[in-house]
């Protein structure tokens, strides 16, 4: 079984390539059982007329899919407590969180005030990990070790690995965590790091991804689809190659669904 994280999903009337029946169509044509679908962020509803919230539409739209899981997005305008609250009483598994979108600060007091209660509410937080046309200064990628020094009991993948510039920053990260009564609780999100058309500001060499599983193990990668930004053809392509890869069946079967299935206990 293929379980998939990382699918943006938007309504029709907002971004009708990222419709939640695009994605089905695209799970089929891959071969992909299960996803984890991202709510748009804040923004996007407040560009258009609509009167629900992202995270009201998300769970809406996937309350009768037994293939789809939701991930809500956090509106830093709001009491952020409160937002996390209502993201898991959606019953959604987790929170996709994009700090050079959403421009904030990896290791801020607001951002903070997020990661203590998806702490205590047992939710994953998926976090793009990378550059992103913003200011670096707050959003580098070794930041996310302060997320896992003062929150040691929250569980959370790094979408991208830090890309072609962060690579060696965010698998310190995954290593500098490998220890404590939560393990692994720093995750490597494999989303958009194809090197199909040579080296773009995410690739990353098939070495590199196979010094991820030996520097931490079979269960520390999630494959991630980065859906509607990356087509069939990118993901049918991305999974080959990962299963041809130098490592063990075991962290091959971990990576396209294993862990992911385990971590959000589905």
């Amino acid at each position: 079984m293929i379980f998939a994280n990382h699918a943006h999903v938007f309504p029709e009337d907002i971004k009708p390539v990222g419709s939640i029946d695009n994605l089905k169509r695209l799970m089929d044509d891959c071969g992909i059982d299960k996803c984890v679908c991202f709510a748009p962020f804040p923004d996007r509803f407040e560009e258009s007329s609509r009167t629900d919230t992202p995270n009201e539409w998300l769970a809406k739209a996937i309350k009768n899919d037994p293939d789809l899981y939701g991930f809500g997005t956090v509106d830093f305008t709001k009491d952020l407590r409160d937002e996390v609250d209502r993201i898991a009483d959606f019953g959604f598994k987790g929170i996709k969180m994009h700090p050079p979108y959403q421009e904030f600060d990896i290791d801020g007091e607001d951002a903070f005030k997020v990661y203590e209660r998806a702490e205590e509410l047992g939710l994953f937080i998926s976090f793009h990990c990378g550059m992103h046309w913003h200011r670096l200064k707050g959003v580098r990628p070794i930041l996310y070790d302060e997320v896992g020094w003062f929150f040691p009991k929250l569980r959370f993948s790094l979408e991208h690995l830090g890309g072609y510039h962060f690579f060696n920053e965010s698998l310190a990260v995954m290593c500098n965590n490998s220890r404590g009564d939560v393990h692994p609780r720093v995750f490597a999100g494999w989303t958009s790091v194809s090197d199909r058309d040579g080296k773009d500001e995410w690739t990353l060499t098939n070495e590199q991804l196979e010094t991820i599983v030996f520097q931490t193990d079979d269960e520390s990668s999630i494959f991630g689809l980065d859906f509607p930004f990356k087509d069939a053809d990118y993901i049918n392509y991305e999974i080959e190659r990962y299963r041809s890869l130098n490592i063990s069946d075991e962290a091959k079967i971990n990576t396209l669904g294993g862990t992911l299935k385990k971590v959000l206990g589905v």
